[in-house]
């Protein structure tokens, strides 16, 4: 698989695992994409699955809900500090797309 693939099934995986722990729902993904996903569709599938289960966690979350408590890989957080982990982990890997795209001449969508 492209790097670019191995990124968005690592960006699928991370959906899942954040707004899980979010969510108070561990293992809350279907299956490992990295391992599972090789094929452009299938890596579209994952990504489709992983931001939809995202945006029913953000959609449920209310301000209280926001500030209570989450365990976060072990360590004390807060439900909206996971929720801004996975909007930074979700942009961090955006950068790395961004790079490697233009590294291989391929102009962003958004720079168009």
């Amino acid at each position: 698989m492209q790097i670019a693939g191995e990124i968005l099934a690592h960006i699928a995986d991370g959906q899942f695992s954040f707004c899980g722990s979010a969510a108070g729902e561990s293992n809350a993904s279907p299956e490992n994409f990295e391992e599972t996903r090789r094929h452009k569709a299938g890596i579209i599938e994952a990504l489709e699955l992983g931001f939809a289960y995202c945006e029913r966690v953000f959609a449920r979350t209310t301000d209280a809900g926001a500030a209570s408590s989450a365990d976060f890989f072990g360590a004390p957080n807060t439900v909206g500090g996971v929720l801004a982990f996975n909007s930074a982990h979700n942009y961090e890997h955006y950068g790395n797309l961004v790079t490697y795209m233009r590294i291989n001449g391929i102009v962003p969508p958004p720079s168009r």
